[in-house]
């Protein structure tokens, strides 16, 4: 089997990642966009059991793998909320410090579409649940505007 994509360009495929979420966001700033997918995926990863959110670590880049891994204590899953709380969570980390747009969990939900085959990110989002399908969701977007950046 050849070297996956992921491995063999992994700078390629992080900052098409981090460039959708700026431009979703409306910053310059990789700084900012880095700092809204770590908030954004702990806010996530806080309502997934270990074997949910391994399983859907499995489908992102190498990249925002580590990312969505980093730092990770797991602990027992925390109720799903509405955006306002995702954002407020993602807003949260390093809070005196912190840039990010109150579109943030759009902008990374974004990112995240173009950076996986629809189908790929839809199969791993029903594993978990309707909650997750929910977390995701964009609307106002075409399939045209979410088709992946690679590949």
């Amino acid at each position: 089997m050849p070297m996956p994509w992921t491995y063999r360009h992994p700078e390629k495929e992080w900052r098409l990642f981090l460039d959708d979420i700026r431009e979703v966001m409306g910053t310059p700033s990789s700084n900012v966009a880095y700092t809204a997918a770590e908030g954004v995926f702990g806010a996530f990863r806080s309502r997934l059991d270990v074997v949910q959110a391994l399983g859907f670590a499995q489908v992102l880049p190498a990249v925002p793998r580590a990312l969505f891994v980093q730092g990770w204590e797991p602990a027992p899953p925390v109720p799903w909320a509405d955006r306002r709380t995702y954002l407020a969570e993602a807003k949260a980390l390093r809070a005196d410090h912190n840039f990010i747009a109150d579109t943030a969990v759009e902008a990374v939900s974004y990112a995240l579409n173009r950076a996986l085959r629809p189908d790929v990110l839809a199969k791993a989002l029903a594993r978990i649940g309707p909650e997750a399908e929910a977390f995701w969701r964009l609307t106002g977007y075409s399939e045209a505007d979410l088709t992946p950046g690679i590949r």
